[in-house]
């Protein structure tokens, strides 16, 4: 069983930066992906960002691509997204998920453990 505690959300002027923080209780093997999603009031959670627990391999969606950097950390199992060049429509509450399966999936579904969520407010 894994549970995962998101924290960094604030509130931030357009242009600004955030990190935000998964940390992971329970296990984390190299096999398992990690991801970043984010939603918005009234609308669906999206695909923000994944990475593999190994290493090596990342994916983004187009919308935060040269913006957001996810990372990891193995030794201390916290997972990290740096955001920079915020914007409004970046406005959501932030989620992090594991993937057993490591199949960095751009679909919410492919993710059997969430955290709780942390809000990102970014005004203009």
């Amino acid at each position: 069983q894994v549970q995962l505690v998101e924290s960094g959300g604030g509130s931030v002027q357009a242009g600004d930066s955030l990190r935000l923080s998964c940390a992971a209780s329970g296990r984390i093997f190299n096999s398992y992906a990690m991801g970043w999603f984010r939603q918005a009031p009234g609308k669906e959670r999206e695909f923000v960002a994944a990475i593999r627990w190994s290493g090596g391999s990342t994916s983004y969606a187009d919308s935060v691509k040269g913006r957001f950097t996810i990372s990891r950390d193995n030794a201390k199992d916290i997972l990290y997204l740096q955001m920079n060049s915020l914007k409004p429509e970046d406005t959501a509450v932030y989620y992090c998920g594991a993937d057993p399966r490591g199949w960095m999936s751009r679909t919410i579904y492919a993710y059997s453990y969430w955290g709780q969520g942390t809000q990102v407010t970014v005004s203009s």
